[in-house]
């Protein structure tokens, strides 16, 4: 009951605030109205629903693919770790949002923008978190490879990789958290569907409850691919 009270508070607040005519429901709809929203525009959500989480799942699985071959290229060599590691830690001092426009310009108004936003967010975390795991092998391990003589990349694949599964699963457990962001703000820039482009389409015409009704989707869906990343990697011991 005590985790239930730290959500349970704001959300009767919430409402106490709009039942009281404290706030405009125009500005601020109650959590029984949003609610009652999603249950009822549910035809109207749930196709838009899904298009964002397949630009999700698509930006995440390339974007997982090329963070982990960017970290254990980088690991095997110290000419692409001098290379990459500077530009990957300044594609952070960027904001991501401001490439959506050119994006959008170069890959047209279809899945290819969004997508590429999701890949934009996964593979510094992922990348970085995988490098560090890798550049952190225990020293033992390390000697193992040199008392045997091991091609690199055995010793990375079959000693080194083990030891950074951990940190791998700690950067894909942030970049699941943050990729539907991606996704949603390519859809703000241009789209024709998906939960963004749903909730500028309610904006526009002053339904908010609808707004936050898509809104609550989003973290519906945030919440729901980060209990599954977690089961699956405590699956897999990470």
């Amino acid at each position: 009951m005590r985790r239930v009270w730290p959500v349970l508070l704001p959300l009767i607040a919430w409402q106490a605030l709009t039942s009281l005519g404290l706030v405009a429901p125009f500005i601020l709809p109650a959590p029984l109205a949003v609610v009652r929203t999603l249950w009822s525009e549910v035809a109207l959500i749930a196709p838009h629903a899904l298009v964002s989480l397949s630009e999700v799942l698509a930006g995440l699985v390339l974007g997982l693919a090329l963070g982990v071959s960017l970290a254990l290229a980088m690991a095997l060599s110290d000419f692409l770790s001098k290379l990459c590691g500077p530009l990957l830690s300044a594609s952070q001092a960027l904001p991501v949002f401001v490439l959506a426009p050119i994006l959008t310009l170069w890959l047209g108004y279809g899945a290819g923008p969004k997508v590429a936003m999701v890949v934009l967010l996964v593979v510094f975390p992922v990348a970085s978190g995988l490098y560090d795991g890798l550049c952190a092998t225990p020293e033992p391990v390390r000697d193992l490879a040199r008392i045997t003589k091991a091609h690199p990349l055995r010793a990375l694949w079959w000693l080194r990789l083990p030891h950074a599964l951990p940190q791998l699963g700690a950067g894909l457990r942030i970049a699941v958290t943050y990729a539907p962001t991606g996704a949603v703000i390519g859809e703000w820039v241009g789209a024709s569907k998906g939960l963004g482009y749903l909730m500028l389409m309610a904006n526009a015409r002053m339904r908010t409850e609808l707004m936050f009704a898509a809104l609550l989707a989003i973290v519906a869906m945030t919440l729901v691919l980060n209990l599954a990343t977690s089961r699956i990697l405590r699956r897999f011991g990470m």
